[in-house]
Formats: C-alpha cells, sequence, structure tokens
C-alpha cells in the first residue's frame, strides 16, 4: 500500500495565507481524524492531500510519485475523494451515480465490463444501497445520499479514501454507519483521512488524531494523547470535560465558552 504525505505545504487565497507549512505522513489500515475549529484549515488540507487543489508551495507525495505530477486518472484510481457537499445536479439512479466512482478506470466512458459491474455491486452492497438502487437520488435524504457518494468513491476500488465532513448534519444512527464504514475499510488495509466536529466519535474509532489551529498542525497522536482537556481548551476556546463511558471509551464534552489566546 503506497504512504500518502505531504512536506511543507502552503495553502493561500488571494495572497492570505490560509494553512501551513505542514508536514505529515499517514499510515495505511489505519483511520486518521482531522479536527480543529471552524476555519481551522481541515477542508483545505484535505483538498491538497487529494490533489483536487494545489499548494502554493511544498509537496503531497503518494507512494514514491510527487501528486502535482501524477495523471489524474492515475491519481484518481489510487485515491478517492467524498467532498462535503452532498449537492447532486442531476436526478439519476442510484446505480447510475454509483458507477461514475469507475469513471478513473477508462479513457472513455464505459462503464459496461463485468469487473465494473461487480465493483459497483459491492459497494452499493457495502453501503446498504441494494434496496434503493434504482430511486432518483434527488429523493434520497441526506443521510441516504451520504451512503451514496461513499459509495461512489469505494466503486473506485481506491487505496486511499478522504472524507470530507461525512457526518455534517446527519443523526446519531447514520453518523455511527459511516464511522463503522470507514473504520471497515482501515481494517482491510486502506489508509482513511477523515475531517470531524464531533470529538467523540474522533476518540472512538480514528487510530491517530491530528489537530488544527489558524492553518498549524499543534498536536497529533493517538486519540488519548491529543483529545485533552487542555489542549482540546486552546484549540477550541471552550472548557472540557473527558469522561469513561460505560465501555470504557472516552466521552468529549464541552462544557462552557472560554476566552481564546
Amino acid at each position: 500500500m503506497s504512504m500518502l504525505s505531504c512536506r511543507d505545504v502552503v495553502m493561500t487565497a488571494g495572497g492570505r495565507r490560509l494553512l501551513g507549512p505542514l508536514s505529515a505522513t499517514f499510515k495505511a489500515g489505519a483511520v486518521t481524524a482531522v479536527l480543529g475549529p471552524n476555519g481551522a484549515g481541515k477542508s483545505t488540507w484535505l483538498a491538497a492531500l487529494a490533489g483536487v487543489a494545489r499548494p502554493a508551495s511544498g509537496q503531497v507525495i503518494l507512494g514514491d510519485a510527487d501528486m502535482a505530477g501524477l495523471d489524474p486518472l492515475v491519481r484518481a484510481r489510487r485515491l478517492g475523494f467524498m467532498v462535503q457537499s452532498r449537492d447532486i445536479a442531476w436526478g439519476v439512479s442510484v446505480e447510475t451515480l454509483v458507477g461514475l466512482g469507475r469513471i478513473p478506470h477508462h479513457r472513455y466512458v464505459t462503464l459496461d465490463d463485468t469487473t465494473d459491474a461487480a465493483m459497483v455491486a459491492a459497494a452499493l452492497e457495502r453501503c446498504d444501497l441494494e434496496a434503493l438502487r434504482q430511486r432518483d437520488v434527488l429523493t434520497l435524504s441526506g443521510g441516504e445520499r451520504a451512503r451514496v457518494l461513499l459509495a461512489r468513491v469505494l466503486a473506485g476500488g481506491p487505496d486511499w479514501v478522504l472524507a470530507d465532513e461525512p457526518l455534517a448534519g446527519l443523526d446519531p444512527a447514520y453518523q455511527l454507519e459511516i464511522v463503522r464504514l470507514l473504520r471497515g475499510l482501515a481494517d482491510e488495509g486502506r489508509g482513511v483521512v477523515v475531517t470531524l466536529h464531533d470529538l467523540t466519535l474522533a476518540g472512538r474509532f480514528a487510530d491517530r488524531v491530528m489537530l488544527l489551529k489558524d492553518g498549524r498542525l499543534v498536536a497529533e497522536g493517538p486519540p488519548d494523547d491529543v483529545l485533552t482537556p487542555g489542549m482540546l481548551g486552546d484549540v477550541y476556546g471552550v472548557g472540557v470535560e473527558v469522561l469513561t463511558a460505560s465501555d470504557g471509551a472516552r466521552v468529549v464534552m464541552p462544557t462552557r465558552r472560554t476566552p481564546r489566546e
């Protein structure tokens, strides 16, 4: 499995620095949760890692190749990106939309060979979408759309899955379902990088946490080492209690707003 890393990545917009410089290495077979307050640079960093936004300076490296020099189709085969937006422009069937995940494997749009069909079927099954395969995607709920968009990524068979706020706006049942899917991908040996706001879920299912503040990486490590009252209070500007649930897992509970430095 190829390693994903970045070296001294800086992202800018309109002459303003949004992010960096950041250097990090992401491990295959693990879930890495990227955390931080709104505006910390989480989505910007994920877009750079996915190769859909080019850094002003620095490198994103997939295996031993600089992402900037990779053929876009090769990059898309190896790395799947689930964007935060769930907007869908056309009223196509669930199966058709998931099938678009196979496009990186073809120089021309043709999704009728047996490999494509098998991969689409497997993605539908994995995301529990078989009963919805002929439904118009525009009639689906937000949670159902999230599963469809993840299935589209999985249909491409990437080594790496990058998901930007996949739990946003979902009820607890759908949140746990998406978490279970991402955890299962890592357990199979794929690399998973996900941006989140739910600190408790990050602590429960991530192997490693990276904490951003003002475009900088301020802490990284196992959840127990990073999700502490002192660290979270500094980054988020809130008082935090870390409790222990009946199953031994950590529960991170913001309790009050505190002044930020």
